[in-house]
């Protein structure tokens, strides 16, 4: 049958199985909203009040859910604004596609109104990227995006699409989605069966789980590892939740922010196991000092990680999950650990503590937004001291729990991963802890909540300074700060309020659990709470920049 491009679009969405995109419209993509309109009963469209806020709410509905996201933006700007959240996706490993308006064919190349080549733009942090202009080509470009985005190691693809396109019409032939083509194995038995060998010889091994065993669904095979050799485990900031964060054998982050017990436990390590991760310049710090005593096994998807950034003496490349399994049934049963129990002593005698002064303390508001919520609660954050904090002092049991900007550090993601994850969740209770320069960004989007009654929680640890700039200014820059305070007129209860939101204003320790517990209860409505805390509250430990990871400065 013959449809116009639009209308394939519509149904090429339907055949992937989607049923929310977010973005915002314009004239490139005026043939396409018209055909949404019309398609509103199988596919709901999320206007946001910003194209960045479109592709965060896309990437949050992805992390929260496990599907793709799917955002929408016109040509020019529209496209452009959507750029942010694109590379966002891109260094966390989120399936996004992408849709965006295009300039006739006629008039690509000749600087038309609202022309930008979005495809050059966003090579560099796409998996691939399409520009569309025969409508006969549009259905199958739209399955490979999705395909492309799913597949492998996740990540965005970008379809830009001229204008004339999706007006044309071509022939639209319904297709059934092929399911993803399973990850090959990738490890030979012999490359396992020498692992099996190391992890059994190994008298101190640690484990780092990253966010690809999340993405890989293999946490439980984590634990029945970590368990069945008695091996302690760290996480990476993606990694939160891919392994209990109140389970005994849990150490806590590694690296800049790590734990003295996960970073003392790396120095003293014979046997560095890296599932999932690709260690991050905030995970090794000084690369020449990092894990210094142990051999480093590294079980990823993706080969270019390997002997990226550190030097690998096991790879075992491929599906992270049956390369696991297969291990699991090779190592041997330690009942007891030396090495284990030092580990537990060295959690009591070191644990994440703050200096308790009886004032208001980022650190109980996050303690008690878990224990209030009973651990089950969705959390995004900005980016910052707020983002370390909820990363300290909320004890993630369960992947896709956590859902923040790691490798891009996207200030401004929060509130729109807030709203994708709550759309995406909707029987879930969903927090975005921010602090007060990263609401800032895209506060804006709390009348996108607003407008769809969504009851998430905004917790905004304001200190009126861009928190960790000024942090490492105070203790890097001999105290010179530089335009990190923005101690500026104005509210953020009565900006909330002013959106139709509810807002609420904390200043004291007793303070903290009525606000938290009115939160909690909203079915329809979001709610923002302002909690002032000091500007001079840090992030500890931190590792300082050169310094090995086991150089840590603790409160």
């Amino acid at each position: 049958m013959k449809l116009t491009g639009a209308q394939i679009l519509v149904e090429c969405l339907k055949e992937q199985d989607v049923n929310t995109i977010f973005g915002y419209p314009g004239g490139a993509v005026l043939n396409i909203y018209d055909a949404l309109l019309k398609a509103k009963d199988d596919i709901r469209h999320i206007l946001t009040s910003h194209e960045q806020g479109a592709s965060h709410a896309a990437d949050g509905y992805a992390r929260a859910t496990g599907k793709v996201g799917v955002c929408i933006a016109t040509s020019g700007p529209g496209a452009t604004n959507l750029v942010t959240g694109i590379a966002t996706a891109y260094m966390d490993s989120v399936p996004l596609v992408a849709f965006t308006g295009q300039v006739p064919t006629s008039l690509l190349g000749k600087d038309s109104f609202q022309e930008v080549d979005i495809t050059g733009i966003t090579a560099p942090i796409t998996k691939h990227n399409y520009i569309v202009k025969d409508a006969s080509k549009l259905a199958d470009i739209i399955r490979k995006a999705f395909s492309i985005a799913r597949e492998g190691r996740p990540g965005p693809v970008l379809i830009d699409i001229c204008k004339d396109v999706t007006a044309a019409e071509a022939e639209y032939e319904p297709k059934s989605v092929k399911p993803p083509a399973e990850i090959p194995m990738g490890a030979t038995d012999s490359q396992i069966n020498e692992a099996a060998e190391i992890i059994n010889r190994a008298k101190k091994p640690v484990i780092l789980s990253g966010g690809g065993v999340s993405i890989s669904q293999a946490d439980t095979e984590v634990l029945n590892f970590a368990e069945k050799a008695m091996i302690p485990v760290s996480t990476t900031m993606m990694g939160l939740g891919s392994f209990p964060g109140n389970h005994k054998l849990f150490m806590g982050l590694v690296g800049m922010h790590g734990t003295r017990t996960s970073n003392h436990a790396v120095k003293e390590a014979d046997l560095f196991i890296a599932i999932g991760a690709r260690f991050s310049d905030r995970v090794i710090s000084n690369v020449k000092k990092f894990a210094p005593n142990a051999q480093v096994m590294h079980i990823d998807i993706d080969p270019a990680e390997i002997n990226k950034n550190v030097t690998v003496q096991y790879p075992l490349v491929g599906n992270i999950k049956k390369i696991l399994q297969k291990l699991n049934a090779k190592i041997e049963i330690v009942r007891e650990s030396k090495w284990a129990g030092q580990i537990i002593e060295w959690k009591k005698s070191y644990p994440l503590k703050y200096v308790q002064d009886g004032t208001l303390k980022p650190h109980h508001v996050v303690e008690r937004i878990y224990e209030l919520t009973g651990g089950d609660a969705l959390i995004t954050t900005e980016v910052g001291q707020n983002q370390l904090w909820a990363a300290q002092f909320y004890k993630y049991s369960a992947p896709r729990q956590f859902i923040s900007s790691g490798g891009l550090g996207t200030m401004g993601y929060g509130l729109g991963a807030c709203i994708g994850a709550q759309i995406g969740m909707p029987g879930k209770k969903v927090i975005n802890i921010a602090g007060d320069g990263s609401f800032r960004m895209n506060c804006n989007e709390i009348a996108t909540a607003v407008e769809y009654k969504l009851p998430i929680v905004i917790a905004i640890l304001n200190n009126h300074v861009l928190g960790m700039v000024r942090q490492w200014q105070d203790m890097f820059y001999d105290g010179r700060f530089s335009s990190t305070t923005i101690d500026r007129d104005g509210s953020f209860v009565k900006l909330a309020e002013a959106f139709g939101a509810i807002g609420i204003n904390v200043t004291k320790p007793e303070e903290v659990d009525g606000a938290l517990n009115r939160a909690l209860a909203s079915k329809d409505t979001p709610v923002l709470i302002n909690f002032e805390i000091d500007r001079d509250d840090k992030v500890f430990p931190i590792v300082p920049p050169g310094a090995a990871i086991d150089e840590l400065i603790e409160e």
